[in-house]
């Protein structure tokens, strides 16, 4: 996103690297596995043995000491004393997806945050709570009710590739009128007590994020945990933007990624949602050229990629496709994209909004690899971004255009040119906005629209 008008999104991806196969169970007479080695990858319930210990990992796992790594929130888990030798058959990867998360620092685990649903159709917008701009500053209580997710903008890293994420409120300086810090907590509890969702946004235009190293990776996870506590949040929502997520040169399955960043990201998030439960709410933002894009190109792979970020989100997505709530793509900033059609389709209306969604309620072949096929997500887990204003993004599309684009993924009526490849999808979940203060800026045209039309649909 862009702090002063515009929303970006994330890139990721995830899965897991080529994976050096060992012995999945320890026998009857406990005997040790295979020795564990510092540059074999391990999968879940892979088991090594060290020290006279058998060791079984609870998710993806590369150079972590099983001796050192097997407290409570670490990667491994002690099976105990073994004795002896054993050659058993390899283990099977795991299915896709295969990306399991990796152990965040060894600490307490975190009170679980109660599960509670969204409505049928949401309303999902992002919150400038950070810095200023031309929109202005709006207070957590200020916020109409209609607001189903809330997303707090933004959580920045100390540096690109620390991993260690921090937010603030925004310096009264900048920002006349803020809240204190307690004030803008209970206000969070009282939207939660409501039923509404708030996440803390990572990334950003500002807000680049490189888990290049697993101690990244680990103090990604104790420092977003940190900002969950500190103000009660229900979970977090990924908005890379950047080089973020650029592929490594080889890397062409997005079921099996070898990037570091990709793996260890997907292994943070999972790590977070292990920490606080079923009730942890994960949304994601990306742009169109970090998804859509790779129905034509994938990162620098033989199809004919030509940038490491084009579809680089897809691994991301697909690893975690059983933990995401919601997936909003931005349908602006945005180039010319092919849709399932073959045709190139733009900016500025309907057509957009219903050809890039249909792409992830139909699935895709990835880079026009037919035998690679990016499988549809359930339309529950779907929504798209579009701007509030004409202030607040390139793309912006006046309601009745946006009313369109849904009336035609909902029902499969007044679709205009393009016809569905997945059909009508009675359960998707609804919009996505850049930004709440823009939108409040401009009179709430977008919530005053759009909010009484998604319960309508209902």
């Amino acid at each position: 996103m862009r702090r002063s008008v515009i929303l970006a999104a994330a890139v990721s991806v995830a899965a897991a690297c080529s994976v050096v196969h060992v012995a999945s169970t320890a026998s009857a007479a406990a005997a040790c596995a295979p020795a564990w080695s510092a540059s074999a990858v391990y999968v879940k319930d892979n088991v090594a043995s060290k020290g006279g210990d058998n060791y079984t990992a609870k998710w993806w796992t590369q150079g972590e000491d099983p001796a050192l790594k097997s407290g409570q929130w670490d990667v491994w888990t002690n099976n105990g004393a073994c004795g002896g030798t054993t050659n058993p058959s390899p283990s099977a990867p795991s299915a896709s997806p295969s990306v399991s998360p990796s152990a965040g620092p060894s600490t307490s685990p975190s009170t679980p945050i109660p599960v509670g649903g969204l409505p049928r159709r949401a309303l999902i917008g992002y919150l400038h709570a950070s810095f200023a701009n031309g929109a202005g500053y709006l207070r957590m209580a200020d916020v109409p009710a209609d607001w189903d997710i809330i997303n707090l903008s933004f959580g920045e890293p100390t540096s690109a590739t620390s991993g260690d994420i921090r937010f603030t409120l925004c310096p009264a300086a900048e920002c006349p009128g803020v809240e204190t810090e307690a004030e803008f907590t209970a206000a969070i509890r009282a939207k939660r007590a409501a039923g509404k969702k708030v996440l803390l946004s990572i990334g950003g235009a500002n807000g680049q994020v490189q888990l290049t190293t697993t101690a990244a990776r680990d103090r990604f996870v104790s420092s977003v945990s940190a900002v969950i506590d500190r103000y009660g949040l229900d979970g977090v929502d990924i908005d890379f933007e950047g080089h973020s997520l650029s592929l490594n040169t080889g890397d062409t399955d997005f079921k099996n990624p070898t990037t570091p960043v990709i793996v260890n990201l997907i292994s943070a998030i999972r790590s977070l949602k292990a920490r606080y439960g079923a009730g942890f709410v994960l949304t994601m933002a990306p742009e169109t050229f970090f998804v859509q894009l790779g129905y034509q190109y994938y990162g620098s792979g033989p199809w004919g990629g030509q940038d490491p970020r084009a579809g680089s989100y897809l691994p991301v997505i697909h690893a975690l496709r059983n933990d995401i709530t919601v997936l909003h793509v931005q349908d602006y900033n945005s180039g010319s994209i092919m849709g399932l059609d073959n045709q190139y389709h733009s900016m500025g209306g309907a057509d957009f909004h219903i050809a890039m969604t249909d792409m992830l309620l139909a699935g895709f072949p990835v880079a026009g690899n037919t035998a690679n096929v990016f499988p549809a997500l359930r339309a529950d887990q779907i929504a798209f971004g579009a701007p509030s204003s004409v202030s607040s993004g390139n793309g912006y599309v006046a309601p009745a255009g946006v009313q369109q684009a849904v009336t035609c993924l909902v029902k499969g009526t007044n679709c205009g040119g393009y016809t569905p490849r997945g059909g009508a999808s009675s359960d998707f979940r609804g919009l996505m906005t850049w930004s709440i203060n823009w939108d409040r800026f401009y009179g709430w045209e977008f919530r005053n629209n759009h909010e009484p039309f998604l319960n309508a649909l209902n």
